[in-house]
């Protein structure tokens, strides 16, 4: 039944996946996303609605199993934590070019390398770009709450068949350990294997049914039936950005400046943006929710009214990117980031701004869209 709990980001975020309905999860233990595991562990889903947890031998070990569920239709998901997602890349961009549904956690960590297990945003690049070989997207949502970390289960399931592809809840060490009341839903029941042939009859490996055997694979190599494959692809991916693009808009109806900002990043800068306001600054906050697909024609339009952005992020500037690339230089776009695990505070922010945009100016570069490619 619904309730109303104090959970951890990762706690809800596995219950959340057992109320859902899931059928299976895969994972291996890495800080900070081992709640995740340990939470499935000790409430023996496969008690209470016959959902399989199970503890692979390694990273690369768990998402083939998630390749291997995905196949026959079964609702899959794993986590980890950036070292293990980087493990993880290969299947991931099998997943993608099979076009099989699942949903892959990523409880981002400082880094490069082993790093620490602070909380960073530095997976941007990873998540948004493809990451692992070949011409492919994940649908990434980014959580910035314990909410939302409950609530985008569902909805990452729900882009995942609609479209047939892997979808990425990018989210990080502060989200997943912080500790928020979280509404939970109602227990959703799994699908039967009878409603599961019924649905997804038409691609999974459902059994030999009467029908022509269903194949599932990345691999095809005739040249120009991968071209027809990846272009279906892009045609995918393209129908994400038209329908499925998300993100939230804070006190930019009069805004002069902007922040843009993701995640545990965006809860920061949106209490920036009231000490900025508090200082007679009129800031405004633009957080992408969809980090792919990217906010890009609502930051060219505000890039028409603003004097200046500034994108702050865990990292050491890796969205800030695609904020340029989105306005084609109409204004000064900066960026402000900590790093190493070192969190920001929001009066660092709102110097930032001051220091950075504010102080020297704001030089606007009047270029329309048809003429950026000049």
């Amino acid at each position: 039944m619904a309730e109303l709990k104090l959970m951890k980001g990762n706690e809800a975020l596995a219950e959340a996946a057992i109320r859902v309905g899931a059928d299976a999860y895969f994972g291996y233990p890495i800080t900070p996303q081992s709640e995740v595991i340990e939470y499935l562990m000790a409430q023996r889903p496969e008690e209470r609605t016959g959902m399989v947890v199970l503890q692979a031998e390694s990273e690369i070990a768990a998402i083939n199993m998630v390749y291997g569920a995905a196949s026959s239709g079964k609702r899959v998901l794993t986590s980890s934590s950036s070292p293990g997602m980087s493990l993880k890349l290969e299947g991931i961009s099998y997943l993608a070019g099979a076009e099989l549904p699942a949903v892959i956690v990523n409880v981002v960590r400082a880094g490069p390398g082993l790093g620490t297990i602070q909380p960073a945003q530095g997976d941007y690049f990873q998540a948004v770009k493809g990451g692992g070989h070949g011409d492919y997207k994940l649908y990434v949502l980014a959580p910035a709450s314990v909410q939302e970390m409950s609530d985008f289960i569902e909805e990452a399931f729900d882009i995942a068949y609609k479209y047939r592809a892997p979808v990425l809840i990018l989210s990080d060490g502060l989200i997943g350990q912080m500790m928020e009341k979280v509404f939970l839903k109602d227990q959703q029941k799994r699908m039967t294997n009878e409603e599961l042939i019924k649905k997804y009859d038409g691609w999974a490996t459902t059994g030999k049914t009467n029908r022509d055997r269903n194949i599932v694979t990345s691999l095809d190599l005739q040249p120009d039936k991968m071209e027809i494959k990846v272009n279906k692809l892009i045609k995918k991916y393209a129908q994400m950005e038209r329908e499925d693009l998300r993100y939230e808009s804070i006190n930019c109806e009069d805004a002069e400046y902007l922040f843009v900002a993701y995640g545990s990043s965006a809860r920061i800068a949106q209490k920036a943006m009231e000490l900025g306001r508090d200082k007679g600054i009129k800031v405004g906050l633009l957080r992408p929710i969809t980090l792919f697909p990217f906010p890009k024609q609502q930051l060219f339009d505000l890039a028409d009214q603003v004097k200046g952005i500034l994108s702050v992020e865990l990292s050491a500037g890796q969205m800030v990117e695609d904020v340029r690339l989105s306005v084609e230089h109409k204004v000064p776009v900066e960026h402000f980031g900590r790093t190493g695990g070192i969190i920001h505070t929001p009066e660092e922010i709102i110097e930032a701004l001051e220091e950075k945009i504010i102080k020297n100016g704001s030089v606007r570069h009047h270029k329309t869209r048809e003429s950026s490619i000049l």
